[in-house]
C-alpha cells in the first residue's frame, strides 16, 4: 500500500525533461533566456510557455532537454501569477541584469535565484 502512496507522490510532482532557449532581438537589445519545465503539462509548455509573443522584435526558439550551461543567474520555481505550474529560467548575456532580474524572481515570481 505504501508504495502505491508513494508513485502517487512522485506522479504528482513529476518534473518535465523538457526545455526551450529563447532568443529575442530588438533594435538595441538582444536577449537569451532558457526556461526549464518544472510542472507545466508538456503541450502547454511548448506550445504557450515556449512561444512568446514580442511584437517588433526577432524570435528564434529552440527545443532542448536541458538548459546549457553558461547562465549568470536562475530564478528556480518561478511561477506566473494566478498559473499553479513552475519552471526555472536561466538568464544569459549581461550579467549585471541580475541587480533587476533576483529581485523580480524572488517578489513577483516567487522563485529563488541562484548564481551558478
Amino acid at each position: 500500500m505504501r508504495g502505491w502512496v508513494l508513485l502517487g507522490l512522485l506522479a504528482s510532482t513529476q518534473v518535465w525533461a523538457e526545455a526551450c532557449v529563447v532568443q529575442s532581438q530588438a533594435e538595441r537589445v538582444s536577449v537569451k533566456v532558457c526556461q526549464q519545465n518544472r510542472t507545466i503539462p508538456p503541450k502547454l509548455f511548448h506550445d504557450g510557455f515556449c512561444q512568446p509573443n514580442l511584437p517588433g522584435q526577432q524570435v528564434e526558439v529552440q527545443h532542448l532537454e536541458q538548459c546549457p550551461q553558461g547562465a549568470y543567474g536562475i530564478c528556480l520555481g518561478a511561477r506566473v501569477e494566478r498559473m499553479p505550474y513552475e519552471q526555472d529560467i536561466h538568464y544569459y548575456g549581461v550579467a549585471s541584469d541580475a541587480a533587476y532580474l533576483k529581485p523580480f524572481c524572488e517578489q513577483n515570481s516567487g522563485g529563488h535565484w541562484q548564481t551558478p
